[in-house]
This record gives structure tokens, sequence and C-alpha cells, in this order.
């Protein structure tokens, strides 16, 4: 199989910069051509490293992939505190969340299918670590819906928590479809379903 080639540079990298290099790397050869047909040769010479060297930052290719999970949900993570600590609403925090996970798909192509699709190939160990770290990060949306209803932005008589499950459902799944060259960019994808977990599908003034 045929590695994604990497542009070369001249200038030294540092151990993390080099990591973060493979990890990148990876996550492309992932998506283009599935995990388990990607070989950590593939991953080296992608690199433009020998496989040897490539086990001097990674000790296997479980562990690169625990290292995408890793980047990626913390991604969203920092996305998200920044908006907090700069005082952002919660309806700022979901539209903020909703807008993040669907500009990854742009950014982060590799990342996203693998994240979604690669999860039940990581060790045992790498699983609940990486799990926790998701349940983490939904749980930061969920208190965000939790303080628009406590607030009067939301309607309180939805459950916060299924809420957070549609919102996500919505978003997580257009990695299937979303063409970056299609009709629709990401931040319009996200607006959408914006509108849509907001007042659904009923026309203005519709009771139900």
């Amino acid at each position: 199989m045929r590695a994604v080639p990497v542009a070369s540079t001249r200038r030294a990298m540092s151990t993390a910069q080099r990591r973060h290099q493979i990890v990148e790397s990876a996550a492309m050869l992932f998506d283009a051509h599935g995990y388990g047909n990607t070989s950590m040769e593939d991953v080296a010479l992608s690199v433009s490293i020998a496989k040897p060297t490539l086990y001097h930052y990674f000790r296997s290719k479980e562990e690169i992939l625990r290292s995408i999970h890793e980047e990626f949900i913390q991604l969203l993570t920092a996305k998200y505190v920044q908006r907090v600590t700069t005082g952002a609403e919660p309806q700022e925090l979901v539209l903020g969340a909703m807008k993040d996970i669907l500009s990854l798909m742009v950014t982060h192509r590799g990342y996203v299918r693998v994240f979604f699709e690669h999860h039940r190939e990581l060790p045992p160990e790498a699983k609940r670590y990486v799990t926790a770290q998701r349940d983490a990060y939904e749980a930061l949306v969920q208190s965000a819906i939790g303080a628009g209803q406590a607030r009067g932005a939301f309607a309180a008589a939805m459950d916060a928590k299924l809420v957070t499950l549609a919102l996500f459902g919505m978003c997580n799944w257009a990695y299937q479809w979303f063409d970056v060259r299609g009709r629709y960019t990401a931040d319009e994808i996200a607006e959408t379903y914006w509108r849509l977990l907001l007042t659904g599908i009923q026309p203005s003034g519709t009771d139900s």
C-alpha cells in the first residue's frame, strides 16, 4: 500500500513536534486506507523516517491510535473552555460546540473518522481513558444546556441528557456525508442543526 507523502523539512523537530507529525500523518493514512490496512512501516514512510525510528516515538500502532483520539478530544475541550473563560452564554457554548465538531471535519478529517470508527480497536486501558475524556466533554455540553434551561434560554421540560445526545447524534454523524466541496459549509450545517435543535421543523407559531 502506498503511504500518504508528507513534505520533508530540514529543520530539526522536537520530540513533541515529531510525535504530532506522526499522529497527523497516521490519521490521514487510517482515513484513506483503514486502520487495519495500515502498517507501522506505512506510517514511518509517510513521515520519511525509518521504521525503527518510529518505535522511538510510539511503541505500537495502538499507541498512535490513542494519541489521535486524545488530540481530537483535547481540541474540542480546549475550544469549549476558551469560550467559558471569555464569559460565553449557554447558547454560545452549545452552538460553538456544534460548530467545533463540524469544523474539525474540514481541518482534521482523518482524526474525525478514526475517532468515530476506531474506538473499539483501542486497548482496554486506553479505551477507558478515552471514554472518560469523551464523557467529560459530553458533560461540559450538557452543563451548558442545563444552564440555558435554568436561565430560560432553553425549554426546561426537555431532559438535558437527551438533548445533549441528540446534538451529538446530529453533528457526529455528519462526517459520513459532509463534503468540503459540497453545497454547505461546516458553519452553515451547524447553524441549521442549531435552529432545528431550538425550534424543530414546525412552522413558526404552530402548537405541538
